[in-house]
């Protein structure tokens, strides 16, 4: 079956109205990178115990994950820009499919190294899926509503996120005493050992679920037909190739600013997210991980949540004014979680997934939108996908500052700080007009 595109694409690359079937379909790929990062909050916690982990140590699960989107993301790129974003899309979806079968031995092997390659390995296609969905999505449809498309899309991640963390806590954790106590209460070393590795077993439990939904989702798509979305070629006018890119990026402040605050924005949203349940088992000893996963339930329903919202105030406001004020409110809920007494700590932590929503899409539209010569989208899209690194350091920094300091809840400064640099970022973007321009170069256009 075949789908037809009703659209017409104009020479910039945008369309002149949104194909909604395509659309839909397209944004379903956001959740299965939400449901992996999900899953990875899960497997921290399990890797803690399992393997006697530091805090800093059990981090390199995000570090093994966001640095296999920043090694990739380049090459993703130039792959996308020579062929299209729907090739992109079926490679992504290809080789996650195998990340996931990896785990089955992974279980089997069970060392800490093996399954931070796995995580790595579906990495590597999520980096293929993001970078060609977070612009395909901005593509789709008009320019003036590009960065509104882009949040709509991003709108289905968190139920990904939700989803991973559900199968974690009923596939992965079990009832009765926490794997620490359980692993305490072992008594040889031996009988010690043959509970953790029975524990891992449960891990490859939720990927079987996935990749169900994978093999789906790559069959809809090889027979789903896509505009390109691609700007008409000058023929006088030769391909940009990757060393000018990078001199004519490099020249964009806007640009460069952007991406540090996507570093900025992804590490801090992944280094909540790490410490959730760490941070409920810290300030409850008697609870277990299916209990405390409970609270990262209810973190990614507010995520959600506050997507929604979000989008409703950027339809009607100035995305850099709501930005600003769900950055500000964020960076002082988690400042008092940090310095707080510990009884309201966790809650402040989740209720911080409230601002959290709207940062990823408004950033990468905002700053993909600087970019004038749209020969040089795809790789400043694949760059600003290379910012997510920001999820492999900063929960690192984190979880080093909780060793140092013995203290995980006063570690969370550490995400505050990212939302005051986020909050500069959107503040610069007020000032320079960014989105004015673009609207202004849109009525033009149109």
């Amino acid at each position: 079956m075949l789908i037809r595109n009703p659209a017409r694409q104009l020479d910039s690359g945008y369309l002149d109205r949104i194909p909604y079937f395509q659309f839909v379909l397209l944004s379903l790929l956001f959740p299965m990178w939400g449901a992996a990062a999900g899953l990875n909050d899960i497997l921290i916690t399990q890797f803690k115990h399992v393997f006697t982990l530091s805090d800093a140590a059990t981090a390199f699960v995000q570090s093994a994950f966001y640095g296999g989107y920043f090694l990739i993301a380049i090459p993703a790129s130039r792959i996308i820009r020579r062929t299209s974003y729907k090739v992109g899309v079926l490679i992504g979806l290809s080789v996650y499919i195998v990340g996931c079968g990896l785990f089955f031995p992974a279980s089997t092997l069970a060392t800490y190294g093996m399954f931070l390659f796995c995580i790595f390995a579906i990495a590597i296609g999520l980096s293929f899926l993001e970078t060609s969905a977070n612009t395909y999505s901005s593509m789709l449809g008009p320019r003036s509503s590009a960065t509104l498309r882009l949040n709509i899309s991003q709108t289905f991640t968190p139920i990904g996120n939700l989803a991973g963390v559900v199968l974690g806590k009923y596939l992965i954790f079990g009832t009765g005493d926490s794997i620490q106590a359980q692993m305490d209460a072992a008594p040889t070393p031996e009988a010690k050992l043959a509970l953790g590795q029975d524990l891992l077993q449960n891990t490859l439990l939720p990927y079987k679920y996935i990749l169900v939904v994978l093999v789906c989702l790559l069959v809809l798509f090889l027979v789903t037909r896509y505009p390109s979305a691609k700007p008409a070629e000058d023929g006088a006018t030769p391909q940009a190739g990757l060393a000018e890119t990078l001199r004519h990026l490099g020249r964009n402040r806007q640009y460069r600013k952007g991406i540090v605050a996507q570093f900025l924005y992804v590490g801090m949203q992944t280094a909540v997210w790490s410490f959730t349940i760490r941070l409920a088992l810290d300030l409850y000893p008697g609870m277990n991980e299916r209990e405390a996963t409970n609270y990262m339930i209810v973190g990614f329903c507010c995520f959600l949540g506050g997507k929604f919202v979000a989008n409703v105030l950027i339809a009607r406001f100035s995305a850099a004014r709501v930005l600003i004020a769900y950055c500000g409110i964020g960076a002082v809920l988690l400042l008092v979680a940090a310095f707080g007494p510990s009884g309201p700590a966790i809650w402040l932590v989740v209720a911080s997934n409230l601002l959290m929503g709207p940062g990823w899409p408004t950033i990468f539209g905002q700053t993909l939108d600087t970019i004038d010569d749209k020969r040089y989208q795809e790789t400043g899209g694949a760059i600003l996908v290379m910012a997510i690194v920001g999820g492999a350091v900063v929960p690192v920094i984190q979880g080093g500052v909780s060793d140092l300091l013995g203290s995980l809840q006063m570690s969370f400064v550490v995400s505050a700080a990212c939302f005051l640099g986020i909050l500069l970022y959107f503040r610069s973007n007020l000032r320079q007009g960014v989105e004015d321009a673009r609207t202004t170069e849109s009525a033009s256009q149109s």
